[in-house]
């Protein structure tokens, strides 16, 4: 048990400051001493220290002996970076699974997008995040290729900040998110190639949305 302590203690501390980071409780720029975060997780420096190393490694924070730790922002350039590098393996996904679901894939992607509609409803920001993001994973699984999947599952907490910050500017645009994975799955369904189409606007957009 002693050994399986620090480790669990260190996940905790991750998991805690990377949510205060993706929701922006921890805004971009801000500086924090390890003391504020003693006393916010309640915990010793050594778990707190080696969460730092990791979310330093993700490029979350800057840790300074001078300065302290700093919140990171995403530029805008690898904002526009990464989208674009979605549009170019996501429309790739969709052109390689359209009219190929099989009926498994179907009840998966549907449940998906019924508990979007409920976050949608009850305007629910943090867990339409995570539905809107499971949405994009499972077309990238169905399509079988796993570097695809690889490479975007490596962004999805930066994805996710990403998401936040639109929905914190204009809650709406969950109702037109949801909506227009809808009309992707009927597309994917049905075998319509203008699911490529719809999915590249639909990252476009986000990505224009983002800087309006």
């Amino acid at each position: 048990m002693e050994t399986k302590g620090p480790a669990l203690l260190k996940d905790i501390a991750y998991e805690k400051i990377k949510e205060s980071i993706l929701t922006e409780v921890f805004a971009p720029g801000q500086f924090l001493s390890e003391r504020e975060l003693i006393e916010m997780l309640q915990m010793s420096k050594t778990p707190i220290k080696s969460a730092l190393v990791r979310l330093e490694t993700e490029g979350f924070v800057t840790v300074s002996s001078k300065q302290g730790i700093i919140i990171n922002d995403l530029s805008v350039e690898r904002i526009i970076d990464i989208y674009n590098l979605r549009t170019a393996l996501e429309t790739f996904v969709c052109e390689q699974i359209c009219g190929r679901l099989s009926s498994e894939q179907i009840r998966l992607i549907q449940e998906n997008l019924k508990e979007t509609e409920e976050s949608v409803n009850e305007r629910n920001a943090k867990v339409f995040t995570e539905k809107d993001h499971a949405f994009h994973l499972l077309l990238c699984q169905f399509s079988g290729n796993q570097e695809i999947y690889r490479i975007l599952l490596n962004y999805q907490d930066h994805l996710k900040r990403i998401t936040l910050r639109h929905l914190k500017k204009d809650p709406n645009r969950m109702k037109r998110f949801w909506m227009e994975h809808e009309e992707m799955v009927d597309c994917l369904i049905n075998g319509n190639q203008k699911v490529i189409q719809l999915m590249k606007e639909h990252l476009q957009n986000s990505k224009q949305s983002l800087f309006a």
